[in-house]
């Protein structure tokens, strides 16, 4: 888990080498177990050669449902979050000193990448790293809401968790094309901003608490154009325990 500290040591260029992460390949066949029931074992990840993995959904593909289907949830991870995986592995082929580092690492140092994969570092490595936050952020949590320090956090500096609901929505209606709406962390304080495409809030400097996906891969299969009903929805999946250490670690 990402925390202040291991922002505050990449930027400074202080960032220690990791291990690289097992071999896996990302092009074997979808996990057969999205028609399981809600009480199924974890789904497993796709395999794909190179140093980054698909990491697995950790639960079942069905497991939110009525609010994102099963369907959506697999081709979500399994083909499209798999995708990246396999061109950020691409990208890196060829540079051992960036296939030894973390995807959040990469995103915090992508300015000072070399300029011949930066731009390929920048989406794939964004797609990534965003997902992979995404699926650790959800749970079945119908009219689940804020918790603990996070709860505190959201009524001093966003005004409260209807506000931060009401806002978010405007913002993730309102995001032109494809991108992401965040809440995040900044020089200590919580703010929401929306990204275009799969840049990731790491390059800014700031630690994401929470992601909000609005590429139509994320809700079309259900929702259709429908954006703001899948937005509504997704507040009836997230997992504000999750966030609430996931804050709690950012302040380390």
């Amino acid at each position: 888990m990402l925390t202040r500290r291991d922002v505050i040591k990449t930027l400074g260029g202080a960032a220690a080498t990791l291990a690289i992460a097992p071999v896996l390949n990302a092009q074997t066949t979808p996990d057969s177990s999205h028609s399981a029931p809600p009480a199924a074992p974890a789904t497993t990840a796709p395999a794909a050669a190179g140093p980054f993995k698909l990491p697995p959904l950790g639960y079942a593909y069905d497991a939110l449902e009525p609010y994102i289907d099963a369907q959506t949830m697999t081709i979500h991870h399994d083909k499209h979050h798999a995708a990246y995986v396999a061109n950020l592995n691409a990208a890196v082929a060829g540079h051992p000193d960036l296939a030894q580092m973390t995807v959040d690492q990469l995103m915090i140092q992508l300015p000072s990448l070399p300029e011949t994969v930066r731009t390929k570092i920048r989406n794939q490595g964004g797609g990534h790293a965003n997902h992979t936050l995404f699926w650790t952020s959800l749970k079945k949590n119908p009219n689940g809401k804020p918790v603990g320090d996070l709860a505190a956090a959201i009524d001093k500096d966003l005004g409260g968790y209807d506000t931060l609901k009401k806002n978010l929505s405007t913002a993730a209606t309102g995001l032109f094309g494809s991108g992401w709406v965040w809440l995040t962390l900044k020089n200590g304080k919580l703010t929401l901003d929306a990204l275009p495409n799969q840049d990731s809030p790491l390059t800014q400097g700031q630690i994401p608490i929470l992601g909000l996906d609005v590429w139509e891969h994320a809700y079309y299969l259900k929702y259709q154009n429908r954006r703001a009903e899948y937005i509504a929805a997704f507040f009836h999946v997230i997992d504000w325990e999750a966030l609430n250490a996931r804050y709690q670690a950012a302040q380390a």
